[in-house]
């Protein structure tokens, strides 16, 4: 098995940044990019299409 350095855990007082969560807008805003690539590569719009319109019957609009 091959020798790895220790790791060190980091307290919230050092590093703020990572001891937060991230805003939902920014988590959507970072994963969009790769839906639309799936959505393009495997030709996913009428299935996207199939299930908002099948969502949009169940909510009755």
């Amino acid at each position: 098995m091959a020798h790895t350095a220790p790791r060190t855990l980091i307290r919230e007082e050092e590093s703020p940044r990572r001891a937060g969560r991230r805003h939902p807008l920014v988590a959507t805003l970072m994963a969009l990019p790769l839906a639309v690539l799936l959505l393009v590569v495997f030709d996913g719009w009428e299935t996207v299409a199939t299930q908002a319109s099948s969502v949009g019957v169940m909510l009755g609009r």
